[in-house]
């Protein structure tokens, strides 16, 4: 299967919207998005895996070099994951405890917001 890749900016991050499959075969487009985004300065990127029926090891790693090199500019990595089935991945693998892991985009995006009196960085 194919995996259908889609970023969007809300408040300060950009939202990798992910459909499909995330595999050995498809984790190198989500891999090249995040440097993208880096290359571009993003320093806070949501990885969104709504729409994603399936998820393997390479998947993992991707997500967790990207929150690596994220981290390494001050920035963060989140995921929206509202399937119990792909969450259970990261809870088995004890991921779930280095990610942010939000059940909806509302959840992640009341993170995002800027706080009041805050300046935005924009």
């Amino acid at each position: 299967m194919n995996l259908k890749v889609n970023t969007r900016s809300i408040h300060a991050a950009s939202i990798i919207d992910l459909e499909g499959e995330v595999d050995v075969y498809t984790a190198p487009q989500l891999k090249l998005q995040i440097i993208n985004l880096l290359d571009k300065g993003v320093r806070h990127v949501v990885v969104n895996l709504t729409a994603v029926d399936y998820l393997d090891s390479t998947a993992l790693g991707v997500l967790i070099g990207g929150l690596k090199r994220l981290r390494e500019r001050n920035g963060a990595l989140d995921l929206i994951c509202p399937n119990p089935r792909i969450k259970r991945v990261f809870e088995i693998t004890g991921l779930d405890r280095i990610f942010d892991i939000y059940a909806t985009e509302d959840e992640a995006a009341e993170k995002l917001k800027p706080k009041e009196g805050a300046q935005s960085v924009e």
